[in-house]
C-alpha cells in the first residue's frame, strides 16, 4: 500500500481524472501518465517500465471513469452512437497493435511521442477554428467507410501508446467532421470504455513475467495505484458532465486545448531529461 502523501496525491488525481472525463471526454489519462510515472518510480519501478506501466494503469482507470462518465452523457442523450459504432472497428485494431509496440518502445521515444502528439492536438484546439456545426449523424463532414476505420485505427493505436482515451485525436477529428463540441466530448466517452478495455487487456498479457515491476502489478498495470485511482474517478465524472453541458462550446474547446498543452509541455521537459 503506498504512504500517506502517495495515497492522498492518487485520490486527488483520480477525482481531477474522473472530472476531466465528465468534462471534456478525455478519461485522464493524458494528465494522469506523468503523476503516475513518478508514483511507479517512488514504488521502485525499473526506469524503462516506470513510462509503460503508467500508461496501463491510466489506461485500467479510464475503464471505470468512461462507465461514469457515458452514463452521465447517455442520460442527456448526447452520444453520436452511429459515430462510435462506425469508428469502433478500427480503434480496437489499433489498441491492439498500439499496446504489443509499447512493450518494445523506449522509454524516450515514447515520451516524445505522447509530447508531441499531446502539443499538435492542443495547437489544433486552440488556433484552428471548428466548422459550423450540423444536426445529426448523418452530416456532409463525416468521411466513409475506409476512412472511419483508417481515422479509428490512428486513435486507437496512438492512445494505446500514450496512456489516453483517444480525446485529443477523437475531439478534434469530429469537429472537422462538423459534430458538435459538446456532443464530440460526449462520443469521445463513448469511444474510450471500449479503447482502455481492450489496452488494458492487451498491457496485462505483454507484461506477464517481466521483471522490475513493483509489487501489485498485473500484467503492467499496477493494482493498488488502479484502485485508489478508481475509487474517485467515478464519483466525479458525472459532476464534470454537468458542467460541460453548462458551458460554451467555444470556452469548451478553448480549456480542452490549454488542458492539453500543459500536459505537452510537461512530457517534453521529461523527453529533454532523459535525452
Amino acid at each position: 500500500m503506498p504512504d500517506l502523501p502517495v495515497l492522498l496525491l492518487l485520490l486527488v488525481l483520480g477525482s481531477v481524472s474522473g472530472f476531466l472525463a465528465g468534462l471534456l471526454g478525455i478519461g485522464g489519462g493524458m494528465i494522469l501518465v506523468p503523476f503516475l510515472s513518478q508514483v511507479l518510480a517512488h514504488a521502485g519501478t525499473a526506469p524503462d517500465l516506470q513510462l509503460k506501466m503508467a500508461v496501463a494503469t491510466a489506461l485500467a482507470t479510464i475503464c471505470l471513469t468512461s462507465m461514469s462518465a457515458v452514463r452521465a452523457q447517455q442520460a442527456r442523450g448526447a452520444i453520436e452512437w452511429t459515430v462510435v459504432r462506425r469508428l469502433l472497428p478500427g480503434v480496437m485494431l489499433g489498441t491492439a497493435l498500439g499496446a504489443l509496440l509499447a512493450r518494445h518502445l523506449p522509454a524516450l521515444g515514447l515520451t516524445l511521442m505522447f509530447g508531441l502528439f499531446v502539443g499538435h492536438a492542443a495547437l489544433k484546439m486552440l488556433f484552428v477554428a471548428g466548422p459550423a456545426p450540423q444536426v445529426g449523424p448523418g452530416r456532409p463532414g463525416l468521411p466513409g467507410g475506409l476512412g472511419l476505420l483508417g481515422a479509428g485505427g490512428l486513435i486507437g493505436l496512438l492512445s494505446a501508446l500514450v496512456g489516453a482515451g483517444g480525446a485529443f485525436l477523437s475531439v478534434p477529428m469530429m469537429g472537422r467532421w462538423q459534430v458538435p463540441m459538446h456532443r464530440a466530448v460526449a462520443t469521445s466517452s463513448a469511444l474510450g470504455l471500449p479503447l482502455a478495455l481492450a489496452a488494458t487487456l492487451a498491457y496485462i498479457v505483454v507484461g506477464q513475467g517481466l521483471p522490475g515491476r513493483p509489487e501489485g502489478s498485473l500484467g503492467l498495470v499496477h493494482l493498488p495505484s488502479w484502485l485508489l485511482l478508481a475509487s474517485t474517478s467515478v464519483l466525479a465524472a458525472p459532476l464534470g458532465t454537468r458542467i460541460s453541458h453548462a458551458t460554451q462550446s467555444r470556452r469548451l474547446r478553448r480549456l480542452f486545448g490549454l488542458m492539453l498543452l500543459g500536459v505537452a509541455v510537461e512530457m517534453l521537459r521529461r523527453a529533454w531529461h532523459l535525452h
